[in-house]
């Protein structure tokens, strides 16, 4: 390969990075771009309707890899809207959008869902981010093309595609806590055919505590100054073969295997109350096979399929004591998902680009000993309409069902919902436009929903609703003034049908048989508000600044005595960066949140209290330098102030942490 002039590539390369497009908006770098598999992508729209009013917001495998974000909750957690938990009982990372919780915002790859099939829940910390060219979130008005479930947006994770004759990129890395990491991917474009494979491995021992962490409870389990039972390792390996016969067709064939193991550390807060879980993890895997395909039937006619397989192995095992040598019980998922979508989109309506598409999912879980089965359909009709040069709008409708087909002991059931959205765009001038979307939007009830007992605490709801959310929003985004992108958004979302616990008093359930039992029900009414707002600001070709804040208020109106937990009232992630010298990038970044309500019960017998986290500010600091073209160093240190802080009480964060590594692209 010609390399030309090496000093002019890489100040431009930097300037690119520094003053280019914005690093979280919907508009992601142009070199970022190259490697992205569009056929992954759920809203690829043509020419008639332009595709900066797919309203999802875009994180770029450049912007993942200069911020370190390795895994899909880290990296999601530098937008607006977005909030990070992490640790908690079951040592899981979710992510709450606009005060929705993972189960009614889906996780996709390449718009194939990802979550599990009998609590509807992920481990975002298992999704690495290594081989991915892209991270779209999308919000209320989600496309209705995601299919079911999208009650509070949609998170479609979309891998890389090669567009060279060869390309490719390794990564290594340690850091304190005995991590180490080394990812590589290779691809080819052929041009008739292409071919792209990847392998990961990211592992650590334990992870250091931070200043000043005290474990509260009468016996402490953590008392050294590293986190014990906090191991975790996760290997994962990605193979896609393309076929592209002409310019309008490609069909795809793809096959990814992530293995993954973690400790489940113990609970160190003061509550008494709260059950002392030694869990550990020993297999955490997924394997998929999937086939995606785009055919133009003619100039106005094009058929896209989806076609998946998915295979989920959990298991838990739990033992009496912090030594973990003696196991009391082990509990296996094995858990099977059949699927597939087939879309339509028409554009021979001058100024209409219409979408219609139709969903099929059979979900079946085994857990050892009670095997269920649940078939998921949808319908969804959207039309992309350019009304004027300066007006876009995008109306859509959905139904879907979900049929229990196999049930241990229980009844069986089917749920509907029907949805719809609204929205439309307008450019006040060529550098900014306002927008507005309303949305009416749904999450079907889990296997778990309906039919888990909770170890002979409750009794199972088949009967039970779809929750149900009423989405509206209003905003302004562009380039307020040179080098600049902005945007702000103001939101609300009324639920109703909220699917919560109550106390039956029908029957009496637990180990005696004395205690009144559980159910889920929908008697829930809540609403979340809040006000979403970034900015970043190049000056010059050496300094980059950025930020996103977030402010949201959630409010339970069934009864305003329980408080609605988990996730912060304000948040704020922000960044900046220094080109001191041509090969030499600097850059700060901060992760701060305040007003994160949980729920605690601080003695047997008593009403619950709602106590807040104490608010944390936690910095970060790394440096890179290019030794040449494609190959770079880097080093730093994650949260510098040593800050002991939570994301869910008596699950501590890791305090100061070293990093280094090397990375190389071709």
């Amino acid at each position: 390969m010609h390399r030309g002039n090496t000093k002019s590539a890489l100040a431009l390369a930097v300037k690119c990075a520094l003053i280019g497009a914005p690093l979280l908006s919907g508009i992601g770098l142009a070199q970022a771009a190259d490697n992205v598999f569009n056929l992954g992508n759920v809203i690829v729209t043509g020419a008639s309707y332009d595709q900066k009013t797919a309203t999802e917001k875009v994180i770029s495998s450049e912007v993942l890899q200069r911020f370190n974000r390795d895994n899909v909750g880290q990296a999601v957690n530098m937008l607006p809207g977005v909030s990070l938990r992490e640790g908690g009982p079951r040592n899981e990372q979710t992510v709450s959008v606009r005060g929705f919780d993972s189960r009614q915002v889906p996780v996709f790859i390449d718009g194939i869902p990802q979550y599990v099939p009998y609590d509807g829940n992920v481990d975002l910390a298992r999704f690495t981010t290594f081989d991915l060219s892209e991270i779209r979130v999308a919000k209320g008005a989600a496309s209705l093309l995601y299919g079911p479930n999208i009650m509070g947006g949609a998170i479609n994770l979309v891998t890389r595609k090669p567009s060279k004759e060869l390309e490719g990129n390794v990564r290594v890395g340690i850091a304190t806590g005995s991590e180490r990491l080394v990812a590589a991917n290779v691809g080819t474009n052929q041009g008739l055919w292409y071919l792209q494979a990847g392998l990961s491995y990211l592992e650590a021992d334990s992870f250091k505590l931070g200043r000043g962490f005290d474990d509260g409870k009468a016996t402490p389990t953590d008392t050294r100054q590293r986190r014990d039972n906090a191991y975790r390792t996760d290997q994962k390996g990605s193979f896609k073969l393309g076929f592209t016969p002409n310019d309008s067709d490609e069909y795809a064939l793809g096959y990814t295997k992530q293995e993954g193991e973690k400790g489940n550390p113990v609970y160190v807060g003061k509550n008494t109350n709260e059950s002392l879980r030694y869990w550990q993890w020993p297999t955490w895997d997924k394997e998929s096979i999937y086939f995606l395909s785009s055919t133009a039937l003619d100039d106005n006619n094009t058929i896209k399929l989806r076609a998946y397989q998915d295979k989920y192995e959990n298991a838990l095992d739990m033992y009496s004591d912090s030594h973990y040598k003696i196991r009391d019980e082990h509990s296996p998922y094995d858990d099977k998902t059949y699927g597939a979508a087939i879309e339509w989109v028409n554009t021979a309506i001058d100024q209409h680009e219409l979408h219609l598409a139709i969903h099929h999912k059979d979900d079946r879980h085994n857990d050892g000993l009670k095997k269920y089965r649940d078939v998921t359909q949808s319908i969804a009709l959207e039309d992309m309409i350019t009304v004027a040069d300066t007006w876009r709008v995008r109306i859509g409708a959905s139904h879907e069902e979900r049929e229990a087909r196999k049930v241990y002991l229980y009844d069986k059931g089917t749920t509907r919902a029907t949805n719809g959205l609204l929205e439309i765009i307008h450019d006040l001038n060529d550098k900014v436009e306002v927008f507005a979307s309303i949305a009416k939007k749904t999450r079907l009830p889990t296997l778990k929903d309906r039919y888990s007992a909770r170890l002979g605490r409750a009794l199972p709801n088949p009967d039970l609703k779809p929750e149900v959310a009423r989405h509206a929003e209003l905003g302004l985004r562009g380039t307020p003034w040179q080098d600049a992108y902005g945007e702000a958004t103001v939101f609300y979302s009324g639920i109703r049908d909220e699917i919560q616990t109550a106390t039956t008093h029908v029957l009496t359930c637990g180990k005696k048989g004395k205690d009144a039992c559980e159910q889920a029900q929908n008697i829930g009414k809540t609403r979340h508000r809040g006000i979403e707002l970034s900015l970043e600001q190049s000056f010059g070709e050496q300094w980059r600044l950025g930020g996103a804040y977030t402010y949201l208020k959630r409010d339970n109106l069934s009864d305003s005595s329980v408080k609605l937990t988990d996730t912060p009232t304000h948040k704020l992630f922000a960044h900046a960066s220094w080109l001191p010298i041509e090969r030499l990038e600097l850059q700060v970044n901060l992760d701060a949140e305040k007003g994160r309500t949980i729920g605690y019960r601080e003695a047997k017998g008593t009403p619950d209290s709602y106590p807040t986290l104490s608010g944390f500010a936690v910095a970060g600091f790394k440096s890179t330098y290019t030794i040449q073209d494609g190959l770079s160093v880097e080093a730093g240190i994650r949260n510098i102030n040593n800050k002991n802080y939570e994301y869910s009480d008596g699950y501590p964060m890791p305090g100061r942490t070293w990093f280094a590594g090397a990375n190389y692209s071709f």
